[in-house]
């Protein structure tokens, strides 16, 4: 008995697989974002650390010096004294607001204060004050010959209130910036406490917890990842401290000077002393170190909430 083998039909004619045609829709949501992103972030950090490699030269024009520009940057001594300050002021003054920003949150979120929303309104209105407008009218409470401070001077008869003095300067501003932010700090607490389960304040007074037993054990845990976020945005905030400072300046020249933060020096570089190469420097520095500390404070607080 032979067996017939049927003929293989030529290749051309085998079955091909079907190729997927790939879906671009999503490009057409993402891809405006993407070039307004490329624009207005990527290509001025690009142009910055492209400035940061020359320097304009009297003679010879612009010159590249290659990292003698970031070199010269680590041992410049207004900057690391401006450095200084928004490195005190971080440590003093975030902890402060966030803690305020914290009980104002606490205090809402419980069941025992009358009228929650009208505080909860009144706290974060000064957040929707612009920052121009705040720092003028705290810069008037402060003036010595006009302001409140003057007059509560005036009326004891010696400088009791020194809000421009050297020693009291860093305060002076941290009072204005956390007048402003604990609303807005509170607003982020308390949106965590609201994603808190009802089930969990059941089940604790089920086991006869009280309010603090609660606070402690249930709110403030739930908190930490909001008390994370708040901390990146603070950080970043206070390395980026121009705002206050540098309209106060016209009261407090002696005090507050051109370089007393690194965002006022580089400004000042850039726009007074048209040094437009080292400013760009003074800028990338300070932004590496602060995407440093952010991601470190972010990563420690990523690795405890897993525990």
């Amino acid at each position: 008995m032979t067996t017939t083998i049927a003929p293989v039909p030529p290749l051309a004619a085998r079955a091909r697989p079907r190729r997927e045609r790939r879906d671009w829709r999503g490009w057409t949501f993402v891809g405006p974002f993407l070039v307004v992103f490329a624009l207005v972030f990527i290509a001025p950090v690009l142009y910055a650390l492209y400035l940061s490699l020359f320097r304009n030269q009297l003679v010879g024009g612009n010159a590249f010096v290659g990292l003698e520009n970031y070199l010269r940057v680590f041992g410049d001594a207004q900057f690391w004294e401006g450095f200084w300050h928004v490195s005190l002021f971080l440590v003093i003054q975030v902890p402060i607001m966030l803690g305020l920003a914290m009980l104002a949150a606490l205090a809402i979120d419980s069941a025992r204060l009358h009228g929650s929303g009208f505080f909860r309104i009144v706290i974060f209105l000064p957040y929707a004050v612009p920052g121009v407008v705040a720092v003028l009218m705290w810069g008037f409470i402060y003036g010595g010959n006009f302001g409140l401070a003057g007059n509560i001077n005036d009326a004891v008869g010696f400088e009791l209130i020194t809000p421009f003095a050297r020693d009291w300067i860093l305060a002076s501003i941290g009072n204005i910036v956390t007048w402003e932010f604990v609303g807005y700090n509170m607003l982020i607490f308390y949106s965590a406490l609201r994603t808190i389960p009802a089930d969990l304040y059941e089940a604790a007074e089920i086991d006869g917890a009280g309010q603090f037993r609660i606070i402690t054990a249930i709110k403030i845990p739930s908190l930490r990842g909001a008390i994370v976020i708040a901390t990146i945005f603070s950080i970043i905030g206070s390395f980026q401290l121009f705002n206050e400072p540098n309209i106060l300046k016209p009261l407090a020249p002696n005090v507050i000077t051109t370089f007393f933060t690194p965002n006022m020096y580089a400004y000042n570089l850039s726009f007074a002393g048209q040094q437009y190469n080292y400013s760009a420097t003074v800028a990338i520095v300070m932004g590496v170190i602060t995407a440093v500390i952010a991601y470190v404070v972010q990563l420690r607080g990523s690795r405890a909430e897993t525990r």
